[in-house]
């Protein structure tokens, strides 16, 4: 198989460097493609590979800026944002947010032969993490949870029952603000727009000088729409830049929007995304709900099929934990579902993360039914939570 050949040597591998890096791991991949499925039996594709990075013998270079637009930059504008005074280097990526049970990871997917440039050094320097990644493999930041991976090592990427599942294939420092790289065949199979940002090394010792002069530049060549986000990168989020959310690896249209980081663990979205995507409505049962509209129809449907089976008193209206809330992950610097309005939580005392919960298991396969995926099936259960996984027409 082409990843096996391209691999051949390094699987297997398991080495722990220096507490600063994490865990450099790497592990057998299963055979066949997406979901470790033999292709030749199921007809699933394989992996998508890109050609082996070469050994890296370019200096590192720091990470001082992130930026993101919301659309592929041409070569001319990444160009001229070399030109600006003050930047050493640039390197384009496609960046996207994909849901992994409830947590948003920011997904890069990028060129390795100069991503691997702005890593820690022996992060960097770590061949066979660069190998699987271009094997269509996938590495993680330590910070990414274990319990968010599945049972064979593989990370699903996207809100959809059907979104790929990748293998990971290292565990490995990231550049502040990613969680997880693949390569740009990856990229393109999950619709992630290219190049839509760049990773910037600044030959100064205080990035925030450069961040106005490079947001001149892009608001010159793009205007103010699409919108531009420059981000100082470092261990601490960068409070004072506008950042963006773009969902990806789903069959659920939710659109982009941007935010700013408060200082309490919420976010504040752009007010024009709110208004167009978050609604108040009222539903059966609970009464008044605040989500994003695309949710509404199948809430709506499936409560009221709960309510015609007599399940109505298994639901505690009082124990109704939400829908829209914009907010990171009460353990992480990564987004909720909740701040794009699809998700919601039901009787949230008896069904807390961990435990097999209490909630009515007829409950949960109605929602199923009306394209809702339980996260009490998550590895590391979440069983109040249920968040929008497929469209369902509404009968």
């Amino acid at each position: 198989m082409l990843i096996g050949a391209m691999l051949a040597g390094c699987a297997g591998q398991d080495l722990t460097i220096t507490p600063e890096i994490g865990e450099v791991r790497t592990s057998e991949p299963a055979a066949g493609g997406p979901g470790g499925k033999d292709p030749a039996t199921t007809g699933s594709p394989a992996a998508p590979a890109v050609e082996p990075p070469p050994r890296l013998t370019e200096r590192l270079l720091p990470a001082d800026l992130l930026v993101q637009v919301e659309r592929t930059l041409t070569a001319d504008e990444i160009a001229r944002v070399r030109r600006v005074a003050g930047i050493d280097h640039v390197t384009p990526l496609s960046l996207a947010q994909v849901s992994v049970q409830n947590r948003v990871l920011t997904l890069a997917a990028v060129d390795v032969s100069q991503y691997r440039r702005f890593t820690q050094r022996r992060t960097a320097r770590y061949q066979a993490a660069w190998d699987r990644v271009a094997g269509g493999e996938l590495a993680v930041d330590p910070s990414v949870p274990r319990r968010l991976w599945e049972a064979d090592d593989h990370l699903r990427l996207g809100n959809d029952r059907q979104a790929p599942r990748v293998h990971i294939g290292a565990t490995v420092s990231q550049v502040p603000q990613v969680d997880a790289v693949l390569n740009p065949a990856w990229g393109q199979e999950l619709g992630m727009p290219a190049d839509n940002a760049l990773l910037i090394s600044t030959s100064t010792t205080e990035p925030r000088v450069v961040r106005p002069r490079v947001e001149r530049v892009l608001r010159r060549l793009l205007g103010e729409k699409p919108s531009v986000q420059v981000q100082v990168l470092g261990q601490d989020r960068d409070l004072t830049a506008v950042q963006s959310a773009y969902l990806t690896g789903g069959s659920v249209a939710l659109g982009s929007f941007t935010y700013r980081v408060l200082e309490d663990g919420r976010i504040s979205p752009d007010p024009a995304w709110v208004a167009e995507s978050i609604v108040t409505d009222e539903v059966p049962i609970l009464g008044q709900v605040t989500c994003h509209r695309v949710v509404m129809p199948q809430l709506r449907a499936a409560l009221a099929e709960i309510r015609r089976a007599g399940l109505a008193a298994k639901i505690n209206v009082a124990q109704y934990g939400g829908c829209f809330n914009p907010r990171f992950m009460a353990d992480a610097q990564s987004l909720s579902l909740h701040a794009f309005g699809i998700a919601l939580d039901l009787n949230v005392p008896g069904n807390q993360r961990g435990t097999v919960g209490t909630i009515d298991r007829q409950v949960v396969s109605i929602f199923e039914r009306w394209g809702f995926a339980w996260g009490g099936r998550w590895a590391w259960t979440d069983p109040m939570h249920f968040e929008m996984d497929r469209l369902v027409a509404a009968r």
